[in-house]
């Protein structure tokens, strides 16, 4: 099979396109023939050995599949060989078969295009976990989103919506925040034009927001918590400008505020069972089209350190997708 390969730690541009044995399927595992994987920020910070997950070398980056089940190994009853999933991996997705844990893998609903499902389940079930188990967000509250025009900000922005909260875009242009009003945001913060604290006071009123979805870190984190609402929620999300902001403590105590930190990898490994309903209500609304991710750009395998370097540079509005 044809793989991307990561030899050396560094930028995606080291990454190089390589012919590996195909995968077998082992004891509990199945072996899926990738018709589509997603690009993660993640997958641009684990080349770069600036992830938590690092992987001996050399090893195949990519972290979310889509695609058919070529081969099941011992003991694996569902999914069955030619079945249609979805996948997480963490590594090994940028090649053309990956071999899985089944209990990883979600059969997809009928209607559910590849690169869809690829680009579906870390993202939306990231936003998921976080906002109606981290934060749980009530209907009527207010939800700002940093970096909204991202892949995972665009998430946010949509399962706000459909949990009934009021959400607020905030993006680096005018062009990323059309996207974000045309799926759901009620109001609209460019915080390259505008400063962010006087665009957060002017969308609520002075009020701040109920809950802030934080995926960017930076310079933004700390105006935005300076502009939450009392007993607000902070998310940590993650820290896509690629600094981690330090936070003066007085803040939460004068704000009654929390911050509340998400690991989507660590809630997939510790609570799996509560994983695996939220994933099946989150496939249903995809099957019905409640929620619909925009993909912006799709890449051929060879092309990978390319997507990577798109998103690395903030160019992605929504979602990347990799087809072998």
């Amino acid at each position: 099979m044809r793989a991307i390969l990561c030899t050396e730690w560094g930028g995606p541009e080291k990454l190089t396109l390589a012919t590996l044995p195909d995968p077998v399927a082992m004891p509990g595992q199945v072996v899926i023939g990738v018709r589509a994987a997603g690009v993660n920020f993640p997958d641009v910070l684990i080349v770069q050995y600036k992830y938590q997950l690092r992987p001996d070398l050399p090893f195949i980056p990519g972290s979310e599949v889509a695609g058919e089940v070529l081969a099941v190994g011992e003991g694996v009853t569902t999914p069955r060989v030619g079945d249609r999933v979805l996948a997480a991996c963490r590594i090994g997705g940028f090649a053309e078969q990956v071999a899985v844990p089944a209990e990883s893998c979600h059969v997809l609903p009928g209607g559910v295009g590849y690169p869809e499902a690829a680009v579906f389940m870390l993202a939306y079930c990231t936003v998921w976990h976080t906002l109606t188990d981290r934060a749980a967000a009530k209907p009527g509250e207010t939800l700002l989103v940093l970096g909204a025009a991202g892949g995972v900000g665009l998430a946010a922005v949509q399962i706000g919506k459909a949990l009934g909260l009021r959400v607020i875009a905030a993006a680096s242009s005018p062009g990323k925040l059309a996207v974000c009003a045309a799926h759901g945001a009620g109001a609209l913060i460019d915080y390259s034009a505008e400063d962010l604290r006087a665009g957060i006071a002017r969308a609520t009123d002075g009020q701040g927001p109920d809950i802030i979805f934080d995926p960017v870190g930076g310079a933004l984190s700390e105006p935005a918590f300076r502009s939450i609402a009392w007993r607000g929620r902070h998310l940590v999300v993650g820290f896509a400008e690629g600094a981690i902001p330090s936070l003066p403590l007085n803040l939460p105590l004068l704000k009654g505020a929390a911050l509340v930190g998400v690991s989507w990898g660590g809630y997939l490994k510790r609570e799996h069972a509560a994983y695996r309903i939220a994933a099946a209500e989150l496939l249903a609304w995809l099957a019905s089209g409640r929620l619909k991710p925009l993909i912006s750009a799709r890449y051929a395998l060879q092309d990978t350190p390319r997507a990577l370097q798109d998103m690395a540079a903030r160019r992605a509005i929504g979602k990347l997708v990799i087809e072998p």
